[in-house]
């Protein structure tokens, strides 16, 4: 059953992504006709570079590219116990597999190179500091491209474009709000994210609680009922929806009563070391044919096979 319901989100996520737009959207969304909405996107096979001499990249030496993620951020990225559908072992915790749209990614980046892939798993809040100590080569968890978080890291891609949405529970008072002026309640949202530092803050009928330290304890918070509603990007909603079909999304994009936020920073980038433009520019180069349906194309397969929030 829970595979027949993410199965059938991943097909609204190739609808609703598709027509993100507005001010909380970071890319312009596909004109709409009935063809784009049914239309298969091929995702390109990976160019090959692994002529490419990257000996003298900074982290990549030695042909690994060692890169830090939660490992537990569905669809972003998650923990299972095998190697099934392309995961990958995490260093740090053997007998552990990390996999979703971050992993996927970051085997492009790799297979592209020729590099050989690494994977850590590291709390939210350590991510940063231990790219700045060395530990890993890069990012790839789901970070937004903030200007705050820019000052500390350089940031690729971006590798996914984002709209912000609420979820609640589908019998709630807020489930039947036409926009952010017309939610009340108790809400909350991940730590250090654009989500609870600039989002939740616009909703003057909020009561804003304590941020939850990980986005599957914020998904908790509103599946328990601790809070009325939580704000997150359109992925990881439909990832929540796809764990507890009581839980239903609320999209206000298009609309004038929506979040307002700078176009960019809900973007989701790949921090790099500041200074790493070797990298950077490495990174971007994998980056730059795929455009916003083939990262929906992407995320749409990580929702199909992720395993329950």
């Amino acid at each position: 059953m829970k595979k027949i319901l993410a199965l059938t989100l991943a097909l609204v996520l190739s609808l609703g992504l598709c027509a993100c737009g507005g001010s909380t959207s970071g890319e312009p969304a596909p004109e709409e006709t009935p063809d784009n909405q049914t239309e298969t996107v091929e995702i390109p096979p990976v160019e090959d570079l692994t002529g490419v001499d990257t000996s003298a990249i900074p982290g990549v030496e030695d042909g690994v590219l060692t890169v830090g993620m939660e490992c537990a951020y569905a669809p972003y990225n998650w923990t299972q116990t095998d190697d099934s559908n392309g995961a990958v072992p995490i260093v740090n915790n053997p007998g552990s597999y990390a996999n979703g749209y971050d992993v996927m990614i970051a085997q492009r980046i790799c297979d592209t190179y020729g590099w050989e892939l690494e994977i850590q798993s590291i709390g939210w809040e350590g991510l940063i500091p231990a790219l700045q100590a060395g530990t890993i080569d890069a990012v790839i968890a789901g970070q937004s491209m903030t200007a705050e978080r820019m000052e500390q890291v350089d940031m690729a891609g971006p590798y996914f474009y984002a709209s912000i949405v609420c979820v609640t529970k589908a019998d709630s008072e807020q489930a039947a709000a036409k926009g952010i002026s017309e939610l009340t309640g108790t809400c909350t949202a991940q730590t250090g994210t654009i989500w609870y530092d600039s989002c939740l803050p616009q909703i003057a009928g909020a009561e804003i609680m304590p941020e939850s330290e990980t986005a599957p304890a914020m998904i908790m918070a509103v599946a328990s009922g601790t809070v009325d509603f939580i704000c997150t990007d359109m992925p990881t909603a439909l990832g929540a929806c796809a764990t507890y079909s009581d839980l239903t999304i609320l999209d206000f994009t298009g609309t004038e009563d929506d979040f307002t936020v700078d176009e960019g920073e809900i973007n989701i980038g790949i921090s790099v070391l500041k200074g790493n433009t070797e990298l950077k520019d490495a990174i971007d180069t994998v980056m730059a044919p795929l455009n916003a349906d083939i990262f929906n194309a992407l995320m749409n397969q990580a929702i199909a096979i992720q395993p329950t929030i």
